[in-house]
């Protein structure tokens, strides 16, 4: 098969369906959006689906997992034994439906995928494996498959306003066990995405205190970059956003420049930064192994080096 006969696309997060309608449309012949709600609809409507099923808006307190028996039944009733592809968000709510999905569809499930590729008997797709060091590859056998996909790894599909599809609603089947959430309490996030950004300065253990990051701010203003960071900034001191970490386990960079201040290299960083085009790397070590990810690297105190660059930079 050169191309999956239906291909089913749903996320907990809007603003990830351009990436999933980009890989829908390569891999599959027909792309359904699934959208809890009527006003991700509308949102989704200029993607370029073939058709748009709404499910039924639960209370503000659901969670989206709630939705596995509706989206099981959907997708049975309307592959009438065609294959068919469940693309996911990779986002926690994503994956945990995914998992309800893969039992009650005895569906093959890949997570974090990095690459799908529809062969002639099967679909393929590569995930990173052993916290980055590799990849594996999956052959997904079955006629349904569910793939959870990593941000990034496509274009977002360019929104067309004329666009127009059928928007029906779905019959809402119960869950056997429903999720209850008691209640939600709002955690501060940073509202930048990383992985969509053309310049980026990252930061790791090199910086010597929380008020430091006034001087890297200074630097990102002068380059028009945003400010990313190692695991350690983000889950061990707390000085900077979950969602600004790079990593195995957080953001992976595609931007034109990714510019490391302290930061060592590790492979669990590097696998976030190395999508980067062009990766320049200031580190007093000078056997720090960001050395040997790097196009360019100066070995360099970063409290001399910065106030250099930002001072040259704003000339």
């Amino acid at each position: 098969m050169s191309q999956v006969t239906n291909v089913w696309v749903f996320s907990d997060n809007v603003d990830r369906y351009g990436e999933l309608m980009a890989g829908a449309r390569q891999w599959g012949a027909r792309v359904y959006a699934i959208v809890a709600g009527a006003e991700q609809a509308d949102r989704v409507m200029p993607l370029g689906a073939d058709g748009i099923v709404v499910l039924q808006e639960r209370p503000a307190l659901q969670c989206c997992e709630n939705y596995a028996e509706t989206i099981a039944a959907l997708i049975k009733e309307r592959s009438a034994g065609q294959p068919a592809l469940l693309l996911l968000a990779a986002t926690r709510r994503c994956k945990a439906l995914g998992a309800r999905l893969s039992v009650q569809l005895d569906a093959p499930l890949v997570n974090d995928a990095t690459r799908v590729n529809v062969g002639a008997d099967a679909l393929h797709a590569a995930h990173r494996m052993y916290g980055g060091l590799a990849f594996g590859e999956e052959k997904l056998h079955g006629p349904y498959s569910i793939i959870s996909l990593a941000p990034g790894v496509t274009q977002p599909v360019e929104a067309t306003p004329a666009h127009a599809c059928p928007v029906e609603q779905a019959a809402w089947v119960p869950p056997h066990h429903e999720i209850i959430c008691q209640e939600r309490r709002e955690k501060s996030r940073s509202s930048v995405d990383l992985s969509k950004a053309r310049r980026v300065i990252g930061v790791g253990r090199g910086l010597a205190a929380q008020e430091d990051l006034k001087m890297v701010h200074a630097l990102a203003e002068a380059l028009d970059a945003e400010v990313g960071c190692s695991r350690p900034i983000a889950e061990g001191e707390n000085w900077m956003e979950r969602e600004r970490y790079i990593g195995v386990s957080g953001v992976l960079l595609k931007s034109e420049l990714y510019l490391t201040l302290g930061i060592s290299g590790q492979i669990q960083h590097m696998v976030g930064g190395n999508g980067a085009k062009v990766i320049v790397a200031i580190n007093k070590d000078k056997n720090a192994p960001i050395f040997g990810y790097a196009d360019f690297g100066l070995v360099g105190d970063m409290y001399k080096v910065v106030p250099a660059l930002i001072d040259q930079l704003t000339r």
